[in-house]
């Protein structure tokens, strides 16, 4: 279980919300474009996790491990964030 939940994204700004009592509260707003860009596997790896990514990187700036892991993944050059839900 995550200890530590929350959204991996970029930060675009902040905004507020008017309650029904009229108090203002402040709410920042966040562009979450995460996608998983790998998957360890206990059978294979001991230990199960996935890999989330989040933006897409130019090709130049991508490593040839990293182009491989997406290219086997079918999903776009990413840019690696963590490891999440290890067990």
């Amino acid at each position: 279980m995550n200890q530590y939940p929350g959204v991996i994204g970029r930060k675009l700004g902040m905004t507020q919300i008017f309650a029904e009592d009229g108090t203002v509260v402040p709410c920042t707003v966040v562009e979450s474009n995460a996608i998983v860009i790998g998957k360890r596997t206990k059978e294979k790896d001991g230990y199960d996790a996935l890999i989330v990514g989040t933006g897409e990187l130019k090709e130049k700036h991508t490593s040839k491990a990293a182009a491989r892991c997406a290219s086997s993944a079918a999903a776009p050059s990413s840019r690696p964030v963590t490891k999440s839900g290890r067990s």
